[in-house]
């Protein structure tokens, strides 16, 4: 990486070779008669005659954060199986924890790409997972009765939809009935896949426009032929070893986010080095101010 960009002038011609592979174009209006400056850094529209650098439209915009930075961070971020907490990138990029934090979160806006959203199909697995600590580890005083298993009031519930041998979808969802369950399946599955499942009533009823197969957990089996769960679990257990390991607080207000970060990079497992880098650099457009990012969502909850 530093070899490759020794420089902030490689960091802006790398980020111009990427957004502008097509031409250059103005960010406020779209026009792409654009009149360039001797520096290389600053460009004019010639139509509604505005200002601009390569990083205004980007998750770039408005940082005072040098490019050669950001690079580091997203290759640091692809790189790590199990993501990098603020702390660690704080330490490594030479910014504050805040920085550090707002940097990570605008990286995890542009891992929400497009690139994934062909429906998933032939043989899928969707199984549910709850994030926020087993009852029976608090403190006596600190516990809910009541609340274990499915239940959703001290915990948050994620879903991962897995193609075997292919990507994964995961979303933070705010119940784990029928309904919802379905809705996510439909709008991610393609018509007519194999859904494999565990002996949860609420997916009963996917046929006849699915093959449902499933494994019933409780009474010990969880191989029956090609029916399991297996690799949605084992994104589940990659997800919360981040969780519990590097991150070890993740609200629910941004576990989509996160969500998506690990998603992001278990698609990408099998692609060459550097490939996850150029990935994200192609899916930086988009901007995520610190405002939007520290809105109120609303009261709920935080998952552990």
């Amino acid at each position: 990486m530093l070899e490759r960009f020794p420089d902030e002038g490689s960091c802006v011609k790398y980020l111009q070779e990427t957004r502008w592979r097509d031409g250059a174009f103005c960010p406020h209006c779209g026009c792409r008669k654009v009149y360039h400056f001797k520096d290389g850094i600053n460009h004019k529209c010639a139509d509604c005659r505005k200002r601009f650098s390569v990083k205004v439209g980007t998750i770039f915009e408005d940082s005072k954060i040098p490019l050669r930075k950001w690079f580091i961070a997203i290759y640091l971020i692809t790189a790590h199986k199990k993501g990098i907490s603020s702390l660690q990138l704080a330490a490594d990029l030479d910014v504050t924890q805040k920085t550090a934090w707002f940097i990570l979160h605008r990286l995890r806006f542009a891992t929400q790409t497009k690139s994934f959203n062909a429906p998933l199909k032939n043989m899928v697995e969707a199984d549910e997972s709850y994030i926020g600590g087993k009852e029976r580890n608090k403190h006596a005083d600190k516990r809910t009765p009541g609340t274990q298993g499915r239940n959703t009031d001290t915990k948050a519930a994620v879903v991962a939809l897995v193609e075997r041998g292919g990507d994964v979808r995961a979303f933070h969802v705010e119940d784990v009935k029928s309904q919802t369950l379905k809705k996510l399946i439909v709008e991610n599955v393609a018509l007519g896949a194999v859904v494999m499942t565990d002996e949860y009533s609420a997916y009963n009823g996917l046929a006849p426009f699915y093959t449902h197969e499933s494994v019933n957990h409780s009474d010990g089996h969880y191989v029956i032929g090609d029916a399991h769960t297996n690799t949605a679990e084992g994104f589940f257990s990659l997800f919360k070893r981040g969780l519990i390991g590097i991150y070890h607080y993740m609200s629910k207000k941004h576990l989509e986010n996160y969500l998506s970060e690990f998603a992001f990079r278990y698609n990408l497992r099998n692609a060459e080095h550097g490939t996850p880098f150029a990935v994200l650099m192609d899916n930086t457009g988009g901007r995520l101010t610190y405002k939007a990012l520290i809105a109120d969502k609303g009261k709920g909850t935080n998952a552990r």
